[in-house]
């Protein structure tokens, strides 16, 4: 059974929600335009690749907006991933960038902790995905005054005041137009626009990492139960999405 057929399932007020994420989306478009014609993009959307974010995606290229899309490319993602990323690149109106970590920092990472440190402790797990995920983002970042994620607080407990529109971060403003969209919402937008998703979801990956940090779940898991499954769900995180007041170069916590 496909991820379609076991999840496409609308909400009632699904038409409410759609409109909703529209409208925040035309909004930001005008309100971080560039400030000259032909300009730099003062937005971007943070892709993963997972079902969220290839419906921002779609919705950024329908309605023809202004807004960037960058993916983190750690260098251990899966080969389904990595085949969307090319199919992404070769099919957006909107500009994508691929962001890859420092070589020589992860050269030196593997070659000290080895190649399946995030397997020994949280703290190398996290600098791990400091290097791989957290430098990169600070360069994709960087100039930029809002971007835009597919978090929803439905994703986890850990999520779940996930606001519209987050200003926690004085650097910048970061956006989460699916906030109020359910896990059904997400695949009724992907079957009705015939959106091109990550194969792995057939497989019964909801969220999708880097290869080593990625499981399927069975049926009853929490959703993001695949997902540094052998640490407790308190630290389920890489960094990028935990707010922080101070520089996102830091280190995550």
């Amino acid at each position: 059974m496909s991820a379609i057929e076991l999840n496409a399932r609308a909400s009632k007020d699904f038409d409410a929600k759609l409109a909703e994420t529209t409208a925040l989306l035309q909004q930001a478009a005008k309100d971080y335009a560039p400030l000259a014609a032909g300009g730099a993009l003062r937005i971007t959307q943070a892709s993963s690749l997972g079902a969220e974010d290839v419906v921002v995606s779609h919705l950024i290229n329908a309605l023809q907006l202004d807004i960037g899309i960058f993916v983190l490319e750690t260098g251990m993602l899966h080969a389904e991933t990595l085949a969307l990323l090319d199919r992404l690149k070769a099919t957006s109106r909107a500009p994508v960038e691929v962001f890859t970590p420092v070589n020589e920092s992860v050269v030196q990472f593997v070659t000290r902790e080895g190649k399946d440190a995030m397997y020994k402790s949280i703290e190398l797990r996290k600098g791990c995905c400091h290097i791989r995920k957290m430098e990169p983002l600070g360069r994709a970042l960087a100039g930029k005054d809002a971007w835009i994620t597919g978090l929803r607080r439905e994703q986890s407990g850990a999520r779940a005041d996930v606001p519209l529109i987050d200003t926690s971060d004085a650097t910048r403003v970061k956006l989460n137009p699916l906030a109020n969209w359910t896990w059904g919402d997400v695949w009724h937008f992907i079957a009705l626009n015939k959106i091109d998703y990550n194969p792995l979801h057939d497989q019964f990956y909801p969220s999708i990492g880097c290869a080593p940090c990625t499981r399927a779940i069975s049926l009853g898991e929490d959703f993001r139960a695949g997902r540094w499954w052998w640490e407790d769900e308190a630290a389920k995180e890489c960094g990028l999405h935990v707010n922080q007041s101070s520089s996102l170069e830091k280190a995550p916590a």
